[in-house]
Formats: structure tokens, C-alpha cells, sequence
């Protein structure tokens, strides 16, 4: 009988409107876009690395997270040893590490649980990724790890590197432990002779990951830097990134030489995107760079470009081999293509004003953001990462893109960067950085940088939203 049956009343759609900062439809109620916190994993991860000391952890683990935050991942690393030195002060020496050092031991446990604890608070205050950085070569500690993260609902990876390379350690030890706070008093013979007793104390404990013993984890071991990989038990998207992102990297010494294209038609006329020719300054820049390269002398160095006229021409005049690449084209303006700032505050003044409230987040009406653009510039990102001296001849926000990722600049700092004409960057990756030299070649050339102006209300006036417009034709 129908009196007798129970129904479920569902709930009717709400309304759908369009997120007039990020051009995306999202839930609304009575006329208020619903909060939505967009999130790329289903639950928090951590990332715990394995390893003996010197074999590369640290350098792992702060490019992983400079990584995932790049591609819009909230990610914080959790070094250990620097929870060790804050609760010491004063490192004597390697006698601290030994195995039969009740007190060390102690102070190392205590120091662990720390930085879980700091871990916790993380992951539930909006993190999706930490970065649990320590040796953790027992499988008691890595059990005591997986049991915290099962209690608080996160997912564990773990990230072994192991190396018996003698002169990889080596060099590791000399590159980036003698700078350590550790060995601030040290000569380089006593610290490298205090380390190298360090790694002894805990060769005897190290318990390796395995692949039965082990075989229910998920995880990635590393082997010598990098010539062979196993990986096991990879369980999601977030994981899948992380497993592509470690086998793409590498530690040979090489320089990244970032430069835009010559200065355009358009970019003299103060005009946005459109696809015009170089001026005749830009194509005497052209001429510029293919001198500095000569001087240069840059061993098998490649060359990239977009699909774009004006990166094209400027490749051209080098005289080498070069490789175009579509996602290397600049941010699509949409609707504002070729226009100058001035019409677009005259044509679309909201849309001006949206744009300097969160440049970063920002979409052009039929167009893209830089949120945008880093997810077109990931591939381009990956290949860059596998290869050894590259020349990228690109443009103003693709150039900004990549001097985030390398130099670890935030989403509010990344449309902000400077990236001149007619200057090349060269990028030369270190140890847990980037050196960084700007070479001017001497060309002429408009400025097209727009700084955030001081007032961003959508009723400010004309004169304030054009403050930090440059100079143009």
C-alpha cells in the first residue's frame, strides 16, 4: 500500500552560478557562491623518506614540495634534524648518533614525535602533503610512523634513496653537510671525518625496505641517484605525480638559460598577446643572443620555443637546431587579446580590477589563468627536469612560471616577477636552491611590467586603476 511506503525526498540541485574571478560554475545559495576548498587528494598524505645519511633526502624532499606546491599542492616539509638542533643547540659529535647512546636516543625519539605532532596540525589546518624528513631506517620506527598516520587518516609513501656510489657521498658531504649548522666551527678534514663516523651508526640498524617483508607499503626506492627505481604499491593520483616527478629529476650539473622573445610590434604599442613580428630592436637582440651564446660556448646546449611568431623569429637568428613547443605559448588573454591596458579598464573595468584582487587565480573571460598556464607548463616542466643545458626563448608569463618553480616563489609572488626583455636569466640548480645571473645584452627596449597597483576595489577610478601601467607608444 502507498500509506505504508516510505520516500526519500531528495534534496533539489541548488542554483549554479559563474565565479566571476575564475570563470568556473559553482553551488549558490540565495544569491552567495557556496565556499568549495578544492582539494587534488582524497585524504592527507605523508611522504616519509628513507635513507642513510648523505644519500640525497633533504635535496628530495625540498624539490618534491617546492614541486607540489607549484602545481597548486599545499605541501610543507618536516626536517627532523632541524628539530634536533633547536632542542641541542650545540652539536659535539658523532658519539651523539651512537646506537648505545640511551640519552641521544631519547633526544632523537622526542624530536621525531615533534615534528609528527607539527605534521597533525598541518594536515588538518588545510596541508595535503607533508614531507616527513628524517633517516627513519628501522622498520620499528617506519611502523610507529604508518600507525600515527592510520590513526589520524592519512596516507603514508615512503621515499627510499639508497646509494653506495662512494664518490656521490662524497660530494654530497662536501656540497651540502659542511654548510650544515652542525660543522659551523669544523675544518672540512674533522667534519668530513666526524660525518663519515655519523653514517657508521646507523649502517648497523638500517633496515632497507624489502620487497616481501614490505610488500603492503607504498612506496619508491631510489637507487644511485637515480639508475634504477622499484616501485610498489602506488595507490592514487597524488602518488602517481610523485613517483613521475622522482624518476624525471636528476643531479648532473647544468644551467637553464631562461630569456623572452626580442621586443614585438605589439609590445611597443603597449598591447597584450596577439601574435605580431619582433621590432627592429628585437631583432637586434636576436643577434645579441647569438653572440652571447657563441661566447658562452655551452655544451650541447638545446633550444625551445613556443608556436609563437615572435620566439620563433628570435630562434632563427641563432642558427641552431631548435625545438617549438605549443604549451610554451604565452597566457591566452581571450577577449583582451591585443588590447592595451587602457581599453581593457575602458571595455571591461570589473574584469581589470578582478585581475589585480588575485592575478594568480585570475581568468581572462574565454581565456586562461596562471593557475591555468602552470598546469599547460607541468609537461614542459618534467622534460626541463630530465634534461641538461637549455635555452627556453618564451615569454612574460611563461618565463614568470618557471622562475617560481626554481626559485620556490609562492602563487601571490609568481605574476609579480620581473622577466625583462632582452636580459637572459641563467639558472644553475644547487644542493636545496638556484644561483641566479641576469645578463643584460645591451639592446634597448620598452618595459612591460605592471606592478599591483595600490588600490584594486572595483570602484576605484580610472587613474588609479592604470597607476602601474608602463610607458608605450
Amino acid at each position: 500500500m502507498l500509506d505504508n511506503e516510505e520516500f526519500i525526498v531528495e534534496p533539489s540541485p541548488r542554483e549554479l552560478t559563474q565565479n566571476p574571478l575564475r570563470k568556473i560554475w559553482m553551488p549558490c545559495k540565495n544569491g552567495h557562491i557556496a565556499q568549495r576548498r578544492v582539494c587534488m587528494t582524497n585524504c592527507p598524505t605523508l611522504i616519509v623518506t628513507v635513507g642513510l645519511p648523505a644519500r640525497g633526502k633533504t635535496y628530495i624532499s625540498k624539490k618534491l614540495t617546492r614541486y607540489l606546491n607549484w602545481i597548486g599542492v599545499p605541501t610543507k616539509e618536516f626536517n627532523v634534524g632541524q628539530y634536533r638542533r633547536e632542542c641541542l643547540k650545540t652539536y659535539k659529535s658523532f658519539e651523539f648518533f651512537r646506537p648505545d647512546n640511551e640519552e641521544g636516543l631519547k633526544i632523537r625519539r622526542q624530536c621525531a614525535m615533534a615534528a609528527l605532532n607539527d605534521v597533525r596540525q598541518y594536515l588538518s589546518v588545510g596541508g595535503q602533503v607533508a614531507v616527513f624528513d628524517a633517516t627513519n631506517t628501522t622498520r620499528e620506527r617506519r611502523e610507529t610512523i604508518v600507525k600515527f598516520a592510520e590513526q589520524n587518516g592519512f596516507k603514508v609513501f615512503f621515499v627510499e634513496s639508497v646509494c653506495e656510489d662512494p664518490d656521490v657521498i662524497a660530494q654530497n658531504i662536501v656540497q651540502v653537510k659542511l654548510g650544515s649548522p652542525d660543522y659551523i666551527h669544523c675544518n672540512t678534514e674533522e667534519a668530513v671525518e666526524d660525518f663519515m663516523k655519523r653514517i657508521k651508526c646507523y649502517e648497523s640498524s638500517y633496515q632497507p625496505l624489502d620487497e616481501i617483508l614490505d610488500r603492503d607499503l607504498s612506496y619508491i626506492k631510489i637507487m644511485d641517484v637515480g639508475r634504477r627505481y622499484l616501485v610498489n604499491r602506488v595507490l592514487d593520483h597524488i602518488q602517481s605525480r610523485i613517483v613521475y616527478y622522482l624518476m624525471n629529476i636528476h643531479i648532473t650539473p647544468r644551467s637553464i638559460y631562461l630569456c623572452r622573445h626580442g621586443e614585438s610590434d605589439l609590445n611597443i604599442k603597449g598591447r597584450i598577446g596577439g601574435d605580431s613580428g619582433l621590432s627592429s630592436r628585437g631583432k637586434e637582440f636576436a643577434k645579441h643572443l647569438r653572440k652571447f651564446l657563441q661566447d658562452q660556448n655551452i655544451k650541447d646546449l638545446k633550444v625551445w620555443t613556443s608556436q609563437m611568431k615572435r620566439t620563433i623569429q628570435t630562434a632563427e637568428c641563432l642558427g641552431v637546431p631548435y625545438e617549438q613547443w605549443k604549451s610554451l605559448n604565452e597566457i591566452d588573454a581571450g577577449v583582451c587579446e591585443e588590447m592595451m591596458y587602457e581599453e581593457i579598464q575602458e571595455h571591461y573595468p570589473l574584469e581589470f580590477a578582478l585581475r589585480d584582487q588575485d592575478k594568480y587565480r585570475y581568468r581572462y573571460p574565454k581565456g586562461e589563468s596562471y593557475e591555468d598556464l602552470v598546469q599547460r607548463l607541468e609537461p614542459v616542466m618534467m622534460e626541463l627536469e630530465r634534461q641538461e643545458n637549455v635555452l627556453v626563448i618564451c615569454h612574460q608569463a611563461v618565463m614568470r612560471c618557471f622562475l617560481a618553480y626554481f626559485l620556490d616563489k609562492t602563487a601571490v609572488e609568481l605574476p609579480y616577477l620581473n622577466c625583462p626583455l632582452h636580459t637572459v636569466l641563467k639558472l644553475t640548480p644547487m644542493a636545496y636552491g638556484c644561483k641566479v645571473e641576469s645578463i643584460y645584452l645591451g639592446v634597448d627596449c620598452v618595459n612591460t611590467h605592471r606592478d599591483r597597483p595600490e588600490n584594486v576595489n572595483v570602484q576605484r577610478t580610472t587613474d588609479d586603476a592604470l597607476q602601474t601601467v608602463p610607458a608605450h607608444f
